[in-house]
């Protein structure tokens, strides 16, 4: 097993560069099942949820190959139609290739997909939605079997506003008969570069970002060449490590527009933020100021995604912070993990208290999933001493590369073998290790 190691108490400097979007590969790759041809997809983060995406297109048929940043998906022969289920209970996304699949194959078989444990995600809007587009839905209670001779086109309001289910209706119903309406469709950057992947393949996709899209339904779709918009949610994980370090440093390649509703927070912690074209300079404080009250809810307003990065900031900063989560009721996990830092956090409800204390001390923790891994690694690279994070497979997930990306800004991070920090602590710590 693989640990981060890292010394803290390091300002983070310099510049660093934004990979693609965790959250708008998976679903574009899902995606290239509708084309029958080749697509190339560029600034592809090489992340272990692409990965297993790869392996499931590999799986269906699909010829892809990796060159850099740049993932070429073959999708002119599709083989299967159902997802094996060890596969899809690694990955939460995977249940993107229920829309994609019906739509090109008429049938697709799927388990219940998995992924990090922050709460409830139904897929009954996933399903739902299927059905008014004309799919026969079966369930068993551990998988989904959809069929349908075609896709035809209707109004769906959705009663959430939904990322996956907004995504999954737009991919069904690029290739479709008549015109399918979403009504209060998730409104993310990440929607748009699907909206925009798709169209440039020939779909017409109408108003994504907005209040309502509007999808005509085209008979097929033909190859493109797209790139992933930068990661927003890695931004602010940047941004997060420098606040809490009383770093100065330039993230490249962001679109301020994705990050707005991030630079209050940041303002109002005492950091000051330069924009100039697509690069992002952050100047933090001495110590941080509190936040009054910080409200997670769908985009634009404050990102779930970044609740955690930020909650672990405001650990240390001067006076009490509050944070509501309002998408997630497991978000706050991660928070007994944090406290082992010396943190003073207290949870009830979906409500987080932050008492800002003056330093953090070094401690073993363990990721409890993808986000709040990463705000216990911010919370390590402000730490007093040494820290260790395990289970970072979670990290994996959403991070590429994360100890050397956070090293190009003098961070004291190592990757290392589990094994090597058990023989330097000697066996009485091991015996310690194994008990938790």
């Amino acid at each position: 097993m693989e640990i981060f190691k890292i010394s803290g108490q390091v300002p983070l400097k310099g510049e660093v560069e934004l990979h693609g979007a965790k959250n708008s590969a998976l679903p574009i790759l899902c995606a290239c099942v509708l084309v029958k041809g080749e697509c190339e997809i560029h600034n592809c983060p090489d992340l272990s949820d692409v990965r297993t995406t790869i392996r499931i297109l590999e799986s269906l048929g699909c010829k892809v190959k990796r060159q850099g940043d740049t993932v070429t998906v073959d999708s002119s022969e599709i083989t299967g139609s159902q997802i094996d289920e060890n596969v899809m209970r690694t990955m939460r996304s995977s249940i993107l290739f229920l829309g994609s699949l019906v739509s090109r194959t008429g049938c697709a078989s799927i388990y219940l997909p998995g992924g990090c444990d922050i709460g409830a995600r139904p897929v009954d809007m996933h399903i739902s939605a299927l059905k008014s587009l004309g799919a026969a839905v079966k369930e068993n209670g551990s998988s989904i079997t959809c069929c349908a001779d075609k896709i035809t086109g209707t109004k769906i309001i959705l009663p959430f506003a939904s990322v996956g289910a907004t995504e999954n209706i737009m991919i069904a119903a690029a290739v479709s008969v008549g015109r399918t309406t979403i009504v209060n469709p998730a409104r993310e950057p990440e929607i748009c570069d699907l909206a925009e992947f798709l169209n440039k393949c020939g779909a017409r996709i109408y108003g994504a970002g907005e209040s309502i899209v509007e999808i005509e339904g085209v008979s097929s779709l033909h190859p493109c060449e797209h790139r992933i918009i930068p990661d927003r949610i890695l931004a602010s994980t940047y941004m997060s490590a420098c606040a809490i370090t009383g770093g100065d440093i330039v993230i490249n390649d962001v679109r301020p527009t994705h990050l707005s509703p991030v630079f209050p927070v940041f303002g109002e912690m005492g950091c000051r933020l330069y924009l100039e074209h697509n690069k992002l300079k952050i100047q933090a404080p001495k110590r941080l100021r509190r936040v009054k009250m910080i409200k997670t809810m769908p985009y634009p307003a404050f990102p779930t995604d970044s609740q955690s990065l930020v909650t672990a900031a405001l650990t240390v900063a001067r006076g009490t912070s509050v944070v509501k989560e309002n998408i997630f009721e497991n978000r706050f996990r991660f928070v007994n993990q944090l406290n082992r830092f010396g943190a003073d956090v207290q949870v009830e409800e979906q409500m987080a208290v932050i008492n800002g204390v003056k330093s953090l001390h070094g401690a073993d923790v363990y990721a409890t999933d993808l986000r709040g891994g990463a705000a216990l690694v911010i919370a390590g690279l402000a730490a007093e001493g040494n820290s260790i994070v395990r289970s970072i497979r979670h990290i994996d997930r959403g991070y590429a590369e994360f100890e050397k990306r956070l090293q190009q800004l003098g961070a004291d991070i190592k990757r290392v073998k589990d094994e090597e920090i058990r023989e330097e602590k000697g066996p009485a710590v091991q015996k310690e290790t194994e008990s938790l």
